[in-house]
């Protein structure tokens, strides 16, 4: 079975004031919470058997008090920061839930921050098909989102070849959103690229330095995506995001 870890401790400091005492995941876009739209797709994939959500202390009991009205298998982790400055970062963190609960699968690995309009059940069974750890990659013309993503090239089998976080000079028009399935095999790598001095912020550092050691795939995304990240991309969101349902009956 597979376990699915949502990163959900981050402060969200460019979307101040609606985050300042709240957690971005939780505000909702069209009357329904960012979260809940991404577990309402999860939830569907028969193999994710087991729901992390992995928050900061500021906002843990924020979390906790939302999972008393779900249904779904949750478990909500602390990570003990207490401000922006003193976070674990992503890869830290899916360290700690490894740790922490004893993890020994699969891990579809989210940010809790980002909306699709498509399901990610494609996404899980490419995954599961190539046995790796895989990602999903899109094509990205503007260099400035570029600079501030993972970029990818991949051969003609989907394998990646290079991967950087954040390039100063991107190399690739393809771009990594947050979106990661981590095969069981792999699980060991993390801890040893943490100690290895791998960046930690992002969760695409440890994809790049695990794709220099062994197969990572990245999929071609099947659709697009929301990023909420500041003011102006919660107002997009608010504006033009449909939902999957919404695409998939214009298909």
């Amino acid at each position: 079975m597979t376990t699915c870890i949502v990163l959900a401790a981050g402060y969200a400091t460019r979307l101040y004031p609606l985050t300042y005492n709240f957690p971005k995941p939780l505000l909702e876009v069209k009357g329904k919470s960012i979260l809940d739209r991404l577990l309402d797709d999860i939830s569907s994939i028969d193999i994710v058997s087991r729901y992390v959500i992995i928050s900061n202390h500021k906002f843990a009991s924020h979390f906790t008090d939302w999972a008393k009205s779900s249904a779904l298998p949750l478990t909500i982790l602390d990570d003990g920061s207490v401000s922006n400055e003193t976070r674990l970062g992503a890869v830290r963190d899916v360290q700690f839930a490894i740790d922490r609960l004893s993890l020994d699968e699969d891990l579809l690995v989210v940010a809790a921050d980002n909306l699709l309009d498509f399901s990610l059940a494609g996404f899980v069974s490419y995954a599961k098909a190539k046995e790796t750890t895989c990602i999903m990659r899109y094509f990205e013309l503007d260099t400035e989102r570029l600079r501030k993503a993972g970029v990818v090239e991949a051969d003609d089998s989907d394998r990646i070849t290079r991967m950087e976080e954040k390039p100063t000079q991107p190399f690739s028009n393809w771009c990594a959103p947050p979106f990661y399935f981590c095969a069981k095999k792999d699980l060991h790598f993390v801890e040893e690229a943490i100690a290895g001095g791998c960046g930690t912020d992002a969760p695409g550092s440890f994809i790049a330095w695990l794709s220099r050691r062994t197969a990572v795939h990245a999929m071609k995304m099947q659709g697009n995506r929301f990023d909420i990240g500041d003011l102006a991309s919660y107002e997009q969101a608010q504006n033009e995001y449909d939902g999957i349902s919404a695409r998939l009956d214009r298909l």
